[in-house]
């Protein structure tokens, strides 16, 4: 009897075909969304950097597509929970039960135990809900029993909400935000990319069908992690990181702020920097990096005074304000 034909060995995913496969994305996520580059960016983005997205935009934009067809052009486990009033944290989180069989309690994962998790308008459920997932961004595990429970790798919480002035929505506590690697707006189309959609739609698009829609599965696990581990060899000049930190205290002297950005959020534009430099092709990080994800990462990790916002000042126009008063490293 021959012996059996040994398995060819698997060829190790290389920097250049992990970015190509992560480019990918954005072909497959077009499929079904039109005309949100600037957030699919900020999804793969999280992905290299290990972070968490917040999607905020009124009804209607497509918030909860995107995220499916994130989901379905990644070769990963995914799960969706929506957020409602009456939402328990053990509905996410899991629980023991009871087993008759063996008189015994057992846990029961939650949703959360995923690769990347669809927290549908977390802010329609209350706040106590709503901290249920602050062990698990930060330290990707759930304490259940006193027992720590590891989540699977990689971990993506991309939530989306509606913006705080509708009616039946919880505003996210400033520790919950502060998680949230980026803050992405979902702005409404363009007439042309609304004319596209309808379009679509009059061709028999149908949302909950993307596979019908051609989205198809570009990268996964392997992909990611080549592309974390070059991500992670991504040059940062010293007078690239004095340029983040200059920034980051430049938002604590704002007299608009009452509350600027800390050394987590200094730690998070550096990550999402490096990320970006990475996907554009290259292997050191420039002013012009920083610039690119200093609104997204840093947006929701500021407080604005009662006094400046009734002047309708926004987060987004101080740090463009902030980006255009500190000096840029040569």
């Amino acid at each position: 009897m021959s012996a059996p034909t040994p398995a060819p060995p698997t060829t190790p995913t290389t920097s250049d075909g992990a970015r190509s496969s992560l480019e990918a994305l954005r072909t497959e996520i077009a499929k079904a969304v039109v005309g949100q580059d600037p957030a699919v960016t900020g999804l793969v983005v999280a992905l290299l950097c290990r972070g968490h997205v917040l999607l905020e935009g009124v009804p209607g934009v497509a918030k909860t597509l995107l995220v499916r067809a994130l989901a379905a052009a990644l070769d990963l486990d995914t799960k969706r929970v929506q957020f409602t009033p009456d939402l328990m944290p053990s509905d996410v989180t899991g629980s023991l039960v009871y087993d008759s069989g063996t008189a015994a309690f057992s846990f029961q994962p939650g949703p959360v135990f995923t690769h990347l998790l669809l927290a549908d308008e977390i802010n329609r459920t209350p706040p106590k809900t709503q901290s249920a997932l602050l062990e698990a961004m930060e330290e990707h595990q759930v304490t259940v029993d006193g027992t720590p429970r590891p989540l699977p790798d990689p971990f993506l919480v991309a939530a989306t909400q509606n913006p705080v002035e509708y009616e039946g929505t919880y505003p996210l506590p400033e520790a919950q935000l502060d998680r949230f690697l980026l803050k992405l707006t979902v702005p409404l189309p363009s007439r042309e990319d609304e004319i596209s959609v309808l379009g679509r739609h009059a061709d028999g698009f149908d949302p909950r069908d993307l596979r019908a829609a051609g989205v198809r599965p570009v990268a996964g696990p392997a992909e990611l992690g080549a592309a974390r581990d070059a991500v992670a060899k991504t040059t940062v000049s010293p007078e690239i990181t004095g340029y983040v930190v200059d920034i980051c205290r430049a938002t604590r002297d704002s007299p608009s702020l009452a509350l600027g950005v800390s050394p987590r959020g200094a730690t998070a534009l550096l990550s999402t920097a490096r990320a970006w430099a990475w996907l554009t092709g290259r292997d050191y990080v420039t002013p012009d990096d920083v610039k690119a994800l200093a609104l997204p990462t840093l947006r929701h990790r500021v407080h604005l005074r009662p006094e400046a916002e009734m002047e309708g000042v926004t987060a987004d126009s101080v740090i463009t304000s902030v980006l255009a008063h500190v000096p840029v490293p040569r």
